[in-house]
């Protein structure tokens, strides 16, 4: 992917920063806007990357936002994103939060608890207004991802289960300030296995079913996101199949042609578009192991101290030539964690290099910190 254009580019700039390819960006929505049914509606979710510059890319190309927080209600609404595309999920909503988007309206609240039910038709009738929401089902669908990024079992925080659905309706008829809308599903994160697409069809239409044999046929049916990438070929497999992804969805889901179709697609959007560069600054070599160390780290990148991820990484300075050294890749942080990568295979390495940490377009900046008083650092775009 780095051409002799790209380190050129690169050679003036204050390492280290982020790198987005734009055209890549837009490539893949492409793609989404083509194997997307017509009744389907794609809402990118800010929590994978929040940056203005993508974020008017993306709405340009018709998709809608999924917020998780106030912060990115407003940021969705300062790049241009319609109210009536803004969906606001959240365990744990801050009144704050809510009065925000009740104030501007949007397009559904995806409630949690019977509480935050309690809650927001409170806030809503303080303002005279009337609030859309949707229930976020926990289906007990297991992902077969990473725990810390599985959200759809009994056991995980998020999301009303089957047992209390009685009760929650109960509930509802009481609260006048809350239109009910629609049903809100999401089981993980970095799911490459189709089949947990397959088996959450099949529960959500369990569960629509149940509810319109209770009087309820909603308008709108979110079956979340979490399509995984490769982190191992992001050259080869730059853009995800969404075509297989969204036909799991046509051949298996069954709603009454009514109801809307949507869906919250993050890290498959914008994660293959993005990477780390970071400079070598010391080579430290040792009996067993040698060091590479980068002005990067897990300030910058947390992913693989966090989840133990893997981000492929490239001495883009020496393209080209054979891995002939193993270096543990680590930055400059007071931690043993801050570390990308054990025995990673690269070019004889030296200081000054360039080094680029792949796919790290999504949940990398956005969940970047300035731990040891480390300076945020820039995004470069091309």
């Amino acid at each position: 992917m780095f051409t002799k254009k790209h380190i050129d580019h690169f050679s003036g700039i204050e390492t280290p920063f982020y790198f987005y390819n734009l055209d890549l960006l837009k490539q893949t929505l492409s793609e989404i806007k083509r194997t997307a049914q017509p009744n389907y509606h794609i809402h990118y979710a800010l929590k994978a990357n929040a940056h203005p510059t993508l974020l008017e890319i993306i709405k340009s190309a018709g998709l809608g936002a999924d917020c998780v927080s106030g912060n990115e209600v407003k940021r969705a609404l300062e790049c241009n994103f319609k109210n009536t595309d803004i969906a606001f999920a959240g365990v744990g909503k801050s009144d704050k939060e809510i009065n925000f988007a009740l104030d501007h309206s949007i397009f559904c609240f995806n409630v949690e608890s019977v509480h935050e039910l309690k809650v927001i038709d409170q806030l809503a009738k303080n303002k005279n207004k009337k609030a859309n929401i949707a229930l976020r089902i926990n289906p007990n669908v297991d992902a077969y991802t990473h725990k810390y990024i599985t959200t759809g079992l009994e056991e995980n925080k998020f999301g009303i289960n089957p047992y209390e659905f009685d009760a929650v309706l109960d509930v509802l008829k009481t609260l006048d300030n809350l239109n009910f809308t629609g049903l809100h599903f999401h089981i993980g994160s970095q799911i490459n296995d189709l089949n947990p697409f397959k088996n959450l069809c099949l529960r959500a239409n369990e569960i629509n079913k149940w509810f319109i044999q209770k009087g309820y046929l909603l308008p709108h049916i979110n079956l979340g996101g979490g399509l995984g990438i490769d982190y191992h070929q992001p050259d080869a497999n730059a853009i995800v199949n969404f075509e297989s992804y969204f036909g799991i969805f046509k051949q298996f889901l069954e709603l009454n042609p009514i109801q809307q179709i949507h869906f919250e697609l993050g890290r498959s959007v914008v994660a293959q578009c993005g990477n780390l560069i970071s400079r070598v600054l010391y080579i430290k070599n040792g009996i067993n192991t040698n060091f590479a160390i980068l002005d990067a780290g897990m300030t910058e990148l947390i992913r693989p101290a966090l989840y133990q991820a893997y981000h492929k990484i490239e001495n883009i300075s020496k393209t080209g030539m054979p891995n002939i050294t193993k270096y543990d890749v680590v930055g400059p942080i007071c931690e043993s964690s801050d570390c990308f990568g054990k025995a990673v295979e690269m070019p004889l390495t030296e200081r000054g290099n360039l080094v680029a940490i792949r796919s790290a377009g999504a949940y990398g900046e956005v969940m970047s910190n300035r731990y040891n008083l480390r300076e945020q650092v820039g995004s470069v775009f091309m």
